[in-house]
């Protein structure tokens, strides 16, 4: 390669990495703890629930009640289960008879507890998980202005994996197995953040590709609805197979009496250790009532599996039926691979451990190379004042990237203290914790204790989480482990291994500062 191309390759991957270093820390940040979603949700309700996709729940019986709460007759009714917690997702429309519709509510939207068939509204079950699953990819920045920011930070990122490659291609196997700590320090954080970025090279440029894609498939696709659509982006959803049938209402009651459950189980029969995501009801109480029940089987089974089965309600007959074992199609395949790799929630808890490590590592390679810049500009042949200006800029970065670990930890304990912790209160003591802790951090003027002290002080409060758990709910880690409380145990042992680990590194920091 001519030394121009390189210099040029070069400086294109060190400025797009610096660019896009403190968003990118974001997103890997709270990405990795993401990964934990469902744990955190579950230790912050205090609930501990089979690990299962399929929807745990008396159909019939929760129909009844809704019936009773909404009038159902002429609504289209969804339940679908998200994730691995105990509560479900209800989604139900207008009703379509006109006489039904001036007497009732509009379309609903809340979560239905599986258990007891309480309701909760969203803001009622929002949750730290929830928070931090959607801080990965910024949709607490005005929607659409998030997504597509962290679509583009995706995109840069990949751009920068490739010419970062292309950069150490000759050496990328030479300089894994170096790394000096006690050289220079540009040097050192030379070798770690090559080193740890080879590690994590195809984490990275797996989340980097499929971050890209979610975030601005909507741009991507764009074309097609203009040109191979006119337009119609319901046609193209459509085709893409993100929508529903749709069955004209008859306005005439159904006279025979039905059962959910009995769909179901006929379902499940079909196909061994198929799991039931969704129920979709079309036209509840009518003529022309139909039932869908999609789904997929278990991951131990097939990794692509997925597969649905509508009833009509009035024969009882299958009307229509697509099998996860042999109707899988090349468009199931892309949309399910690149949801399942993207989550990684197909390999139980090695996959997530491992997913969450890859993903700390990320935030380090991030960080390194911001320190890398910052060195390399610090040379006596650069003015003072230039040199001031770097540091600060690293200073900022730093304080903002770093602060997210002691205000995450401190936030545990704050939605197990408060009861309920609602979307407000998340959203206020997260922000507003985070802004005075990075200001506090910043004006230190001191990146070495930045670096000591957020790992120090975040791993301070992490020892804490699990004691307010076990003050607050009675759930020691003991006590969980007695009664098989897996998930409230796991995210209690894991503070207990990560605040352990951060600390150690924050007194190898002061060792290595005395050096």
């Amino acid at each position: 390669m001519k030394n121009r191309t390189y210099n040029i390759i070069f400086h294109t991957h060190t400025v797009s990495g610096i660019v896009i270093s403190v968003v990118l820390y974001i997103i890997f940040f709270a990405g990795s703890f993401s990964f934990f979603r469902d744990e955190i949700v579950n230790w912050e309700r205090n609930q501990s629930v089979e690990i299962t996709d399929d929807i745990q729940l008396d159909f019939d019986k929760a129909l009844d009640s809704l019936h009773q709460n909404y009038n159902l007759f002429g609504r289209d009714v969804e339940l679908k289960k998200y994730y691995i917690e105990q509560r479900v997702a209800v989604s139900m429309s207008a009703s379509k008879d006109s006489v039904t519709a001036n007497k009732t509510e509009g379309s609903k939207f809340f979560y239905l507890d599986t258990k007891n068939n309480t309701e909760h509204t969203y803001d009622d079950s929002y949750s730290l998980g929830e928070f931090l699953y959607r801080l990965h990819f910024l949709a607490q920045v005005y929607y659409p202005i998030g997504y597509y920011l962290s679509g583009f930070v995706a995109f840069f990122f990949l751009f920068a994996i490739i010419t970062g490659v292309i950069i150490h291609w000759k050496k990328i196997i030479s300089n894994f197995y170096v790394f000096r700590p006690l050289a220079k320090l540009k040097a050192m954080w030379t070798d770690a953040h090559t080193t740890l970025g080879l590690i994590g090279l195809p984490f990275q440029f797996v989340y980097a590709v499929t971050g890209a894609f979610f975030m601005i498939k909507l741009l991507l696709v764009a074309p097609s609805v203009l040109f191979l659509y006119g337009g119609d982006d319901a046609k193209l959803y459509e085709d893409l197979e993100y929508t529903h049938p749709h069955y004209k209402f008859e306005n005439n009651a159904i006279s025979s009496n039905f059962s959910v459950n009995s769909y179901v189980a006929s379902t499940k029969k079909l196909w061994n250790d198929f799991e039931v995501i969704e129920i979709h009801i079309f036209n509840y109480g009518d003529e022309n009532m139909h039932v869908l029940v999609n789904g997929h089987l278990n991951y131990g089974s097939k990794f692509n599996g997925s597969g649905e089965t509508i009833f009509n309600v009035k024969t009882g007959e299958i009307v229509s039926k697509k099998s996860p074992i042999t109707k899988t199609s090349y468009l199931d395949g892309v949309k399910n691979v690149l949801y399942r790799i993207h989550y990684g929630d197909y390999g139980g808890y090695p996959l997530k451990i491992i997913s969450f490590i890859l993903g700390l590592i990320s935030c380090f390679v991030i960080i390194s190379g911001v320190m890398i810049w910052l060195v390399a500009r610090d040379k006596k042949n650069i003015p003072e004042k230039k040199r001031r200006f770097n540091e600060r800029v690293v200073r900022i970065y730093l304080a903002i990237c770093l602060s997210m670990y002691p205000i995450t930890a401190l936030s545990f304990i704050a939605v197990k203290v408060i009861q309920p912790a609602n979307s407000s209160f998340i959203y206020y003591f997260y922000f507003i914790g985070w802004l005075l802790l990075l200001l506090f951090f910043m004006l230190k003027k001191d990146l070495h204790f930045i670096n000591k002290y957020t790992l120090l002080s975040g791993s301070i409060i992490g020892f804490f989480i699990p004691i307010s758990n076990g003050i607050m709910t009675g759930n020691w880690v003991w006590v969980s482990f007695i009664n098989k409380q897996y998930q409230i145990l796991f995210v209690d042992l894991f503070w207990i291994v990560l605040a352990s680990i951060t600390l150690w590194v924050s007194f190898k920091l002061k060792q290595v500062h005395k050096k």
